[in-house]
């Protein structure tokens, strides 16, 4: 019997760090879902694809994973996770260091080149503010982002 529980906790001690990564998004899976809007994008367009991103519990949120659509001059066309900032110019956000991190998200996204990006900001399902690394894509005038939160 003792064999059998030592068993048990070792198997479930193992197992323990696959079922806590499951619970946060990772860096091949915020690429994944940026790619899968930008498609989407290109099959329905602006409006449909503003509006699909805007929804929580839509295609393009997934625990902490959610898509964010900015136009080059820093303001939010659609929102995964808050609803309020769209519409909003951030380019003169900051995060907790003092970084304007839109501001350079902007500047690095009129390169026309993918990159991530590092910042801390507010996670979603902790509600506290932590490390960020956002993958963006820009797209004629605008740059598709989506980000996981680094554990």
């Amino acid at each position: 019997m003792r064999t059998r529980l030592l068993a048990v906790l070792l198997l479930s001690c193992a197992l323990m760090p696959m079922a806590r990564a499951a619970e946060f998004a990772t860096k091949p899976e915020a690429e994944a879902m940026v790619h899968k809007a930008l498609k989407y994008w290109k099959a329905n367009g602006n409006d449909k694809t503003y509006a699909e991103i805007d929804k929580k519990d839509g295609q393009f949120t997934d625990r902490d994973l959610y898509v964010v659509i900015y136009g080059l001059d820093g303001t939010v066309r659609a929102h995964g996770a808050n609803p309020k900032m769209i519409g909003k110019n951030l380019m003169e956000i900051r995060d907790i260091d003092g970084k304007f991190f839109i501001k350079e998200r902007i500047e690095l996204a009129k390169k026309k080149k993918p990159f991530w990006q590092d910042y801390k900001f507010t996670n979603p399902t902790s509600g506290k503010i932590e490390p960020k690394t956002m993958y963006c894509v820009p797209e004629e005038d605008m740059v598709v982002c989506g980000g996981v939160y680094l554990k």
